[in-house]
């Protein structure tokens, strides 16, 4: 049977979500702790692969085993991870049900703060002084217009394509934050993080929004803004069709 884990993590102390030799990862420790309570190997795929020091508060990954899953399976996986990870919810789904596949959308949040915080640092990129929020939420509503986002991806990516449909893309002030909010079907890697970058740029006025339509029908990397930092990055949400989920259901 195969099942959907709901989680979340904070990313500071991992590399990433994937596996890789000689670091600590999210998908290592949470394949160990499965492993360890179930007695039986454990594999998990994830709708998708977080960087180095990104956080996620909703993700979500499947996996398949031919035996039945304890009542209290969430408690005691939370109780066997480190404080770093939460696991909130774990149900069965359909045979096919493909946690990155499936999922229809995506949904990022980076905050950034005009002031120094040491409390609130983990979690927000640090610029001093103030933006242009006007500025950058126009061009932040640019980005629905475009589908090739080829410019914002890493170079040197092993991807079929750099299409993505957008369907969000905002900014918000809130007690010295600058919040953004993007939602797409998919994300190229490090997309949100040198989108982010490019219209910091333009809210400090050193690029234009007429120079946005130039870096995106160039396709180069080199054209567009820096990459943020990885640790104000937080994936709140993907949502799945309705159909995928079956009966059992695992809370905390």
């Amino acid at each position: 049977m195969r099942y959907f884990v709901f989680f979340a993590y904070n990313g500071a102390g991992y590399h990433g979500w994937q596996s890789q030799p000689n670091a600590l990862t999210v998908q290592q420790e949470m394949e160990q702790a499965f492993e360890t309570l179930l007695q039986e190997p454990i594999a998990l795929t994830a709708a998708g692969r977080t960087d180095a020091g990104v956080h996620a508060s909703f993700m979500v990954a499947h996996f398949d085993t031919s035996n039945s899953l304890p009542e209290n399976l969430c408690f005691l996986l939370n109780q066997y991870l480190s404080n770093a990870i939460s696991i909130n919810r774990i149900q069965n789904v359909s045979d096919s049900a493909h946690a990155r596949f499936d999922a229809l959308s995506r949904t990022y949040q980076y905050t950034i703060s005009s002031v120094k915080n040491p409390f609130r640092y983990p979690y927000q990129y640090y610029i001093k002084g103030s933006l242009d929020l006007a500025q950058m939420n126009a061009s932040a509503a640019l980005l629905l217009e475009y589908e090739d986002f080829e410019c914002f991806s890493k170079v040197n990516t092993d991807v079929k394509t750099f299409m993505c449909q957008i369907e969000k893309a905002h900014w918000e002030s809130l007690e010295n934050q600058y919040i953004f909010t993007i939602k797409a079907n998919r994300f190229l890697r490090n997309m949100v993080r040198a989108i982010v970058g490019t219209l910091i740029e333009i809210g400090q006025g050193k690029r234009t929004l007429d120079s946005l339509h130039k870096t995106l029908r160039s396709k180069d990397r080199s054209q567009a803004g820096y990459s943020v930092p990885a640790h104000a990055l937080l994936l709140t949400d993907i949502e799945y069709p309705k159909t995928l989920f079956k009966q059992y259901d695992s809370k905390d």
